[in-house]
């Protein structure tokens, strides 16, 4: 995807529209208009069907000719999405994953190697809360960027 498609991507998606798209993407299911409408709290279902059908004409989703369903065909990794990662149906920060690895690995360290408080312990435990710290505030920072 090149530089300005991936702008006019992003000027489309925005809004509701990138709503349900996150809605979509989360779900990893296909969804009837009335689905979203309620699941987004959308004061009608035409609103969804406007959005969903942008989706479409951007080539991210699909209508299942049998039940009129909408399933998620493309997956961009435009704006806030490119810091997440899916784990099934899960959507975690990256940062989530960074955190808790250096955590683990803090607490792994002061457990089994630290027996004494000498000067290059002191360092690596402030060292460590620092660096745990960045990521956890990292993680949280980019979990609060959602939609929703």
């Amino acid at each position: 995807m090149n530089a300005n498609s991936e702008t006019g991507l992003e000027y489309a998606l925005r809004g509701k529209a990138w709503k349900v798209y996150w809605y979509l993407l989360k779900n990893g299911n296909p969804a009837g208009v009335r689905e979203v409408q309620r699941a987004l709290h959308f004061s009608s279902p035409s609103i969804a069907f406007h959005h969903l059908e942008q989706l479409r004409e951007l080539g991210l989703v699909e209508k299942q000719e049998i039940d009129g369903h909408y399933l998620l065909v493309g997956q961009v990794k435009i704006g806030v999405l490119r810091h997440y990662v899916k784990l099934g149906k899960l959507l975690f920060p990256r940062y989530f994953f960074y955190a808790l690895f250096s955590t683990l690995f803090y607490v792994f360290y002061l457990v089994l190697m630290v027996n004494s408080l000498t000067r290059d312990n002191l360092f690596i435990i402030i060292f460590g809360v620092i660096v745990c710290g960045i990521f956890w505030y990292e993680a949280y920072r980019v979990w609060g960027m959602r939609p929703f």
